[in-house]
């Protein structure tokens, strides 16, 4: 409950000025039938009296239209801030992501649910104090302006508004656990979606497609189901409120109907009542609402700070929305501080490295090797704020970097990884990625990707398809290698660049790439090792030797069993379609 008081009220605060003048606005929706249920009082007691009332119909018209245009308004205006409150949740939560301390959840499907669903849910929470407040207000005067004609047909009045309440009281959690049912079924169907796009080839190969479409058949029956009795709960409370309308109207007519005889309770009174009774529903629906959304809003909110991880204080912090379309969008400048040096002492996470010490300097080529789950992906990505840290400490220069993954960014930093990942677009967009255009010839030729480019039927301008599905493994790894150069990164960090490459392009390669950058690389190659000005090896997460290839092979016996089993591998013949190189092991 803190956690989401906090949140509401951060929201609330990061654009206060929008957020009062948008409830001011919306004052008038629910202040204005008190002049609407008075000017109908006094025109049904004139036309009993046989008069027309026809500037008293004209005036009532007046309100109704000034209620709508300032419904209209308010409804823009507060648009506003209820999409900057939702784009605010999903950046903080996007950067906490994309700089490494966040964590997105198992399914990618389920991640893009929850930035989608849980932060709507909740901004429409926070929202929802500007209806209570009108209700509020609303409430208030028509009570007292019905006490003031019939204080006993008021009280009458007070029953089936007050059992309304209590229905919706009773049925708010059941409503909040169908709502939370169905946010999570339906989180499931997106995310298995999800992972039949990104799987199709996996699918097909494995002929699962009939498995695939039945379990899509069941979670969508599953989120049907919970769907229809999500709707029915709220249906039947709807259905409660509305009949407490009608009730409140016969229980005033029965208390009210001595004073009607008498004529001290006349048809315009009666014509008050009614109208302000169909008003004076709207607080306990809309208390009903905030209960109902309450527990929601609370389980949206945890879930959205699991997604920040050791952020999640930000979780609504104001990193400012911007809405205009003409606000360029500012790239990195050119820092005035190059590499000297790169310094890491200590470095430890919660799984992998264990006190890992590292020294970088300027211009040249580091090499971090190890044995399978040595953690040498995992050393890279830590360094680069991809991995959050539980000890240790990284210097730039000698200056200590508070933030890894803000501050070793490009232009500092580029980061090549494991994987490499392409984006279903042109050749062009995927080196670019918003960066601009100069230098990208520069940066082709480097990644020794410009035959390759040359053989494409529309050049840069040739659709990749999905993951870059129309490229080869070692085609797709110079791409990504490509749109790290385009950044003209001082340090460059490349984890296992070689492994789809034959021996040939991966000596041009680094004939290339060497020099261009101060290097760090993950890599188990002979071909880099030998180059390396120095070697780093891990073992289990700890660094076991530190030193030129010489040095470690005479000193270091893990650096030694690497070798041999690197040599052992480079004298096996290539693969068949070449592009598997000699001593191929997993960098991971």
């Amino acid at each position: 409950m803190s956690r989401l008081a906090a949140v509401t009220a951060t929201l609330v605060r990061f654009d206060l000025r929008r957020y009062l003048v948008g409830g001011l606005l919306w004052m008038p929706y629910s202040a204005l039938p008190l002049a609407g249920g008075l000017l109908l009082q006094r025109m049904f007691d004139d036309l009993s009296a046989g008069h027309v009332p026809l500037a008293l119909c004209l005036a009532f018209v007046g309100v109704e239209v000034v209620r709508g245009a300032t419904t209209v308004i308010a409804w823009v205006y507060g648009d506003y801030w209820w999409s900057a409150a939702a784009a605010l949740l999903r950046a903080n939560v996007l950067r906490s992501v994309l700089t490494g301390r966040g964590r997105v959840p198992h399914s990618p499907g389920e991640g893009l649910a929850r930035l989608r669903d849980d932060a709507a849910g909740l901004v429409e929470f926070v929202d929802e104090s500007v209806p209570l407040a009108g209700a509020v207000l609303f409430s208030a005067a028509a009570l007292a302006v019905m006490a003031s004609i019939h204080p006993a047909a008021t009280l009458a009045l007070l029953i089936p508004v007050i059992a309304a309440g209590a229905i919706s009281r009773l049925l708010h959690r059941l409503i909040a656990r169908l709502h939370r049912q169905a946010a999570r079924l339906g989180a499931a169907v997106t995310g298995h979606l999800g992972e039949i796009l990104t799987g199709v080839v996996a699918i097909r190969t494995a002929g699962a497609e009939g498995a695939a479409l039945d379990r899509l058949r069941g979670l969508n029956r599953r989120r049907r189901d919970a769907a229809v009795r999500d709707r029915l709960a709220t249906g039947l409370l709807d259905t409660a409120t509305g009949a407490s309308v009608d009730v409140g109207i016969g229980l005033v007519l029965l208390v009210a109907a001595p004073a009607m005889r008498e004529g001290t309770f006349t048809v315009g009174d009666l014509a008050l009542f009614t109208v302000y009774l169909g008003w004076l529903t709207a607080l306990p629906r809309t208390v009903g609402s905030v209960l109902a959304r309450l527990p929601q809003a609370e389980v949206s909110a945890g879930r959205l700070a699991r997604m920040m991880g050791p952020d999640e204080g930000d979780l609504a912090r104001d990193s400012g929305v911007w809405f205009h379309r003409d606000r360029p969008v500012p790239l990195p400048a050119a820092h005035s501080d190059p590499l000297r040096e790169l310094r890491a002492r200590g470095l430890a996470t919660r799984h992998g490295l264990h006190g890992v010490d590292l020294e970088i300097r300027r211009g040249t080529l580091t090499v971090v090797t190890g044995a399978v789950g040595s953690g040498k992906t995992t050393l890279l990505r830590a360094l680069l704020g991809l991995e959050p840290l539980t000890a240790g400490a990284i210097h730039w220069n000698g200056a200590p970097v508070a933030d890894p993954g803000g501050t070793l960014v490009p232009r500092r930093a580029a980061y090549v990884g494991q994987v490499p990942r392409l984006f279903s677009a042109t050749l062009r967009e995927n080196l670019l990625l918003g960066w601009p255009a100069a230098g990208i010839g520069r940066a082709v030729e480097l990644a020794a990707f410009e035959r390759d480019l040359a053989a494409l039927p529309d050049g840069l301008d040739t659709p990749v398809g999905p993951g870059g599905v129309r490229l080869s493994g070692g085609q797709i790894q110079r791409v990504t290698v490509a749109r790290a150069l385009l950044r003209s990164p001082d340090l460059l960090v490349v984890d296992d660049l070689s492994s789809a490459l034959d021996a040939e392009t991966e000596q041009r390669l680094w004939d290339r790439v060497i020099g261009t950058a101060t290097l760090l690389v993950a890599s188990h190659r002979p071909a880099v090792l030998a180059r390396a000005d120095q070697v780093v090896v891990l073992d289990r997460g700890r660094v076991a030797g530190r030193g030129s290839l010489a040095e470690l092979l005479e000193t270091c016996p893990e650096m030694r069993r690497l070798w041999s089993a690197a040599s052992l591998q480079s004298s096996r013949p290539p693969k068949a379609d070449g592009r598997g190189g000699p001593g191929e092991i997993t960098a991971r």
